[in-house]
């Protein structure tokens, strides 16, 4: 089943050099996630031709306008659209009540439903789950309450070996090995013994998207050993005063921050625009840790 993540912004503060504000599309098991909202996200929606009415579940970081300012005219397109389906928000505190002011000073009433869960600054916590999947959020070391966001696969159930499986085995049993158990005949006798006929699990994959922050080794633990990790780079390596400053990170901090967590490839953004070309910042990220990737708009990163 599909995993990847599209990038839809890139930017950090304002628009610049043909690149938008932080937001992303995150598509698992076939269930698209919108992370963060910055401005245009709706335009970049479109450019990209991904249908914003498929979208049921958004979650914002914290309440830097560069990370939501496009929600409240997202939200007001899908209600123009005619949208009936429920829309799932996930968000710092505050931002219910912006949202209720907005639409109270609008005069919008939505022809759907928002259910907007505030997660609690500070803490781990699971935001949502389905059969297959978890979200989980963490704190993050920023200037006000933000957190980031883990996404993963719930573990798998084993795999039926095609090489053993005989035809006449009944689908009932075939369940029943792939849900790890052997099946017994019905006088007890052992019939199918499960290792003869399955194989190990495929992996569960995770993603792990850190929004603002600055260099801070508390959040390994919950990034640990992730396929994937977005962390922050706003800032090459001489300006590390003016990233503890601003309470952002970066390029040799978050190639740090992959390494000392493992992941296994790291996607940096959120670039000051002070930069124009963005190769030199790459490619110092890339002298702590080697699989690392820009994220530039358009581009979409899978996980096999």
């Amino acid at each position: 089943m599909s995993f990847s993540v599209k990038i839809l912004g890139s930017n950090a503060s304002v628009p610049a050099h043909n690149r938008n504000q932080t937001s992303q599309l995150l598509t698992m098991m076939q269930v698209p996630f919108l992370i963060d909202c910055g401005e245009g996200t709706q335009v970049q929606l479109k450019k990209n031709k991904i249908k914003a009415q498929k979208i049921d579940y958004i979650f914002i970081s914290h309440l830097h306008g560069d990370h939501y300012y496009g929600l409240i005219g997202l939200i007001s397109s899908l209600h123009l659209y005619g949208r009936k389906k429920d829309l799932n928000i996930y968000g710092p505190p505050g931002l219910k009540e912006i949202l209720a002011i907005n639409l109270k000073h609008s005069q919008t009433a939505l022809n759907y439903k928002i259910n907007l869960t505030e997660w609690i600054y500070g803490e781990q916590q699971l935001l949502m789950e389905t059969q297959n999947i978890t979200v989980h959020s963490f704190p993050l070391n920023h200037r006000i309450p933000c957190s980031g966001f883990i996404f993963r696969e719930k573990p798998k159930k084993r795999r039926i070996d095609r090489s053993k499986v005989i035809a006449d085995i009944p689908p009932s049993k075939i369940i029943s090995l792939k849900n790890g158990n052997d099946v017994f005949d019905q006088d007890g006798n052992l019939q199918y013994k499960n290792e003869d006929y399955t194989l190990d699990p495929a992996p569960s994959r995770a993603y792990a998207f850190c929004s603002d922050t600055k260099y801070d080794e508390a959040i390994i633990p919950y990034i640990h050993g992730v396929d994937i990790l977005y962390h922050e780079a706003t800032f090459m390596d001489n300006m590390t005063d003016r990233a503890a400053q601003t309470h952002h990170t970066t390029t040799i901090e978050a190639g740090l921050i992959a390494q000392k967590a493992q992941v296994n490839k790291l996607l940096i953004g959120h670039f000051s625009t002070r930069y124009k070309e963005l190769l030199p910042m790459l490619a110092e990220t890339k002298t702590i840790f080697e699989n690392t990737e820009l994220a530039l708009e358009g581009y979409e990163f899978s996980i096999d």
